[in-house]
């Protein structure tokens, strides 16, 4: 495809934030009170809890891990605070001193780390992995170093599909974005090979049984094509592994090319290359964290507006 066909679910083809595909329960939610606790001692262990933030938000924040695997550090006793060993709901405040794995961190610095997030148009044979034990190039390469915190990828996308990648040093929006609680919507572009009858459409939006239990397109939207060749668009709203593949191959429908298009409400550019990435300015960074159901207080964004960051590896087609 030379050309990405029009995304009909974008205000317009330079859109990259599109705020009619928030979930619709995004306004009932209520942030529950936080209730200081004292110090709790057991078992060899001190909760610490009251002021200050919870080590899993801080380093999250920070681009130390995901939320939910600093969670699991916890639980297996690799953590310290002041020499004790911490448990869930632990908060580090101003002075404490933080171990990992007995290695001093440094997390201070994360408390006022602003959160930038990038569009990065992934290209086929890239994967989404720090480090390939088979050399193939990772996404990782091809991104602008940070001083402070690392690189968290939104997702994955395998190394034969290409397209849309959210990128951000922000561990807590990460955890939020790719939560299957939110239901964000994927958009992706689909080649297909030779016709699909109606009855397998049909069928695909109603469900179909996968290793991995049932599952099915919200939308399917047929988009053109000459001779053998057809472009669809379709929508899922949870991140199984290869999951648009696999429930095309449940109709032996061969996919000759994927590329995501959409992530919830951020869009790729037709302008924006493979290889290339873009970040997204203070206002866009606002409405994501609205989408996702951050208060923007606590968002730290970056206030200079930066377009189209440019990465180290050059682009080929």
């Amino acid at each position: 495809m030379n050309k990405r066909q029009p995304n009909p679910f974008a205000s317009g083809d330079k859109t990259k934030l599109n705020k009619t595909h928030k979930p619709q329960s995004r306004n009932d939610k209520v942030r529950p009170a936080v209730t200081k606790k004292p110090i709790q001692k057991h078992a060899g262990k001190t909760e610490l809890v009251g002021d200050g933030e919870r080590v899993q938000k801080v380093l999250a924040r920070g681009g130390v891990a995901s939320r939910r695997e600093i969670e699991r550090w916890i639980t297996e006793g690799r953590f310290k605070i002041n020499g004790v060993l911490v448990t869930q709901g632990a908060h580090l405040k101003t002075g404490d001193y933080l171990q990992l794995n007995e290695r001093v961190v440094h997390w201070e610095k994360f408390a006022i780390q602003p959160t930038r997030v990038l569009i990065y148009h992934k290209p086929t044979g890239e994967i989404v992995t720090r480090h390939d034990p088979q050399g193939r190039p990772t996404i990782f390469a091809s991104l602008p170093k940070l001083d402070t915190s690392r690189w968290i990828a939104v997702g994955r996308l395998d190394v034969n599909t290409s397209g849309l990648l959210l990128i951000t040093n922000n561990g807590e929006l990460a955890n939020k974005l790719m939560h299957p609680s939110t239901e964000v919507e994927r958009e992706y572009a689909v080649r297909i090979l030779g016709d699909v009858p109606a009855e397998k459409i049909e069928l695909l939006k109603k469900g179909v049984p996968l290793e991995d239990g049932e599952a099915k397109f919200d939308q399917i939207y047929f988009m053109g094509g000459e001779g053998a060749n057809k472009w669809y668009h379709v929508i899922v709203s949870e991140g199984r592994n290869r999951l648009v593949r696999r429930l095309w191959e449940s109709q032996n429908v061969v996919v000759s090319r994927l590329m995501r298009v959409r992530y919830g409400p951020v869009v790729l550019s037709d302008g924006l290359r493979t290889g290339k990435c873009q970040e997204l300015n203070a206002k866009e960074l606002d409405l994501l964290f609205e989408f996702a159901g951050l208060p923007a207080e606590t968002s730290h964004v970056v206030k200079e507006e930066k377009k189209d960051v440019k990465t180290k590896r050059p682009t080929s087609r």
